[in-house]
């Protein structure tokens, strides 16, 4: 993204500026809605013209034809939902009603589609000047673009205005959405090259988009990944659902609660990504007492959190691996007998690595967080050395860079050291070594010495200082002289004070 940040950055204070009155939470879905159709509008225009030039493999090919473009892909888009079409009548007072009737006609003739877009525009609350002025802006995306750089221009403006738009909802955008820096973090951690890729809370799907990123930049095939999702929102749903659409993501996402109705009951994931909500008490676990999923303990009725925890472990292979964000209270609490779960988890050798992660990383929550690793298989394969009986603790807290008043983030470089680290002491061949204030390579013996805390401040220790050389008496008389002089200071600017209130009528 960083190098379309001003782009983006331009893009998104223009349509945030047409915002006006309206609440950011209904604005998103009719900026997100917008960027879709261009999306796919533009995927299709490209199949057109080549349909309709009829050379090559399109000979004698009809460009009105929707199994045509279904064969390749792509979605087929009715000529009065094509956003030429719309744009060029954007300055006109239906236009509104148009939009909608166009997002029904994509959603009728593309069966993925059903139930997908928002069909809002001709909303009277909606202000058609300025909806008009946005169609205008959002047409400008990727104009001098060849196609290909076009579409991929659209996709990160999209998940970019995700992302701007969780923060300006603030508490409730965490709802849909984990910051980019935590996402990408936990695929670098995990490595998900191939295989089923699974996550209970998927938010608007960033997670899913992440791990595409990732096998692209390796040189990787998406077809060799599997993804299978379920959000209990349908509003998110629906944003994830065309968050991974823009992407060309092929995915299984279910709508539903995850805890009451699993709706992929018989999956097995290689790799788990996930940021449930932290320390939710309203999961309905007073229905749950005798569930299957609860092999370490039965998790307390009034925090989930490690029901989130035991339904992860049980959906993994026998060889995956997850990453789970959660609050930091998950890594000592005893409350509910949720000390005695971690306990057996960490006895039954699940726990492969903990990171601590700093503060104001999170649009909805100031609540400290930090991210569970958990791994089936921690004997020695071709990659992976033996690691039973071991947990590898990093404490990152005082890592990231403040972007903005309120929220931190997590630098590319502090996303590969903390992954490297990672990986140094889990692979094969690694150069692993503890060092004091962010990394230690734990022993069970340590952890039960430690009563099953998993904290990672626990076990690093402090940071070494490095000796400057200059002797302790000379830092103490440097000290307390530079004390002296700030006292000194302070007394002078007293007396000062003084005598300007007492010029004034004022003593004391």
């Amino acid at each position: 993204m960083a190098d379309n940040s001003e782009l983006e950055r331009a893009l998104w204070a223009a349509a945030d500026k047409m915002r006006s009155n309206m609440d950011a939470a209904e604005y998103k879905h009719v900026v997100l809605g917008l960027i879709f159709l261009k999306y796919i509008s533009d995927a299709f225009h490209v199949l057109y013209a080549k349909l309709k030039d009829g050379k090559g493999e399109f000979e004698s090919a009809d460009s009105e034809d929707p199994d045509e473009y279904l064969a390749k892909n792509i979605f087929f888009v009715p000529e009065k939902a094509r956003w030429q079409y719309l744009q060029d009548r954007a300055k006109q007072p239906e236009i509104g009603k148009w939009i909608d009737e166009a997002m029904e006609a994509i959603e009728g003739i593309n069966p993925p589609l059903k139930g997908v877009l928002p069909k809002i525009y001709a909303d009277p609350e909606l202000n058609k000047q300025r909806l008009g002025e946005l169609i205008d802006l959002i047409g400008t995306i990727g104009l001098k673009e060849d196609t290909h750089k076009s579409q991929d221009l659209l996709g990160r403006v999209y998940e970019y205005f995700l992302g701007q738009f969780a923060d300006a909802e603030g508490k409730k955008g965490g709802q849909f959405y984990t910051p980019r820096s935590i996402v990408k973090l936990l695929v670098e951690m995990l490595e998900p090259y191939n295989g089923r890729v699974y996550d209970g809370c998927c938010g608007s799907g960033g997670m899913f988009v992440q791990s595409e990123k990732f096998v692209l930049n390796h040189q990787g095939n998406i077809r060799n990944l599997s993804i299978f999702g379920q959000e209990s929102n349908p509003t998110t749903l629906r944003l994830a659902r065309m968050n991974l659409a823009i992407r060309g993501i092929d995915a299984k996402l279910e709508l539903g609660d995850t805890f009451l109705n699993d709706r992929h009951l018989d999956l097995k994931a290689d790799f788990i990504l996930a940021n449930p909500p932290f320390n939710i008490s309203d999961w309905s676990g007073e229905q749950l007492r005798d569930d299957i999923r609860w092999q370490y303990g039965v998790p307390p009725v009034g925090n989930a959190n490690y029901a989130w925890l035991q339904h992860f472990i049980h959906k993994l292979s026998p060889h995956g691996i997850a990453g789970i964000v959660l609050a930091n209270g998950s890594m000592n609490s005893n409350t509910g007998g949720e000390g005695e779960i971690r306990k057996r988890m960490i006895e039954a050798d699940l726990v492969d690595c903990m990171v601590a992660v700093p503060s104001q990383l999170f649009y909805n929550t100031m609540i400290p967080a930090c991210l569970w690793f958990l791994s089936r298989n921690r004997i020695e394969s071709a990659t992976h050395r033996n690691r039973l009986h071991e947990i590898l603790f990093l404490d990152a807290r005082k890592l990231g860079t403040m972007i903005n008043r309120r929220n931190r983030e997590l630098s590319d470089a502090d996303i590969a050291l903390i992954a490297s680290t990672y990986h140094s002491w889990r692979n094969v061949g690694g150069t692993y070594q503890d060092k004091a204030g962010f990394c230690k390579s734990a022993t069970l013996d340590d952890i039960r010495t430690n009563n099953y805390v998993l904290m990672p401040g626990r076990y690093v220790g402090t940071e070494e200082i490095a000796d400057d050389g200059i002797p302790f008496d000379e830092k103490m008389n440097a000290l307390t002289t530079k004390l002296a002089e700030q006292f000194a200071k302070s007394n002078e600017l007293q007396k000062t004070i003084r005598e300007n209130l007492k010029g004034i009528g004022y003593e004391f």
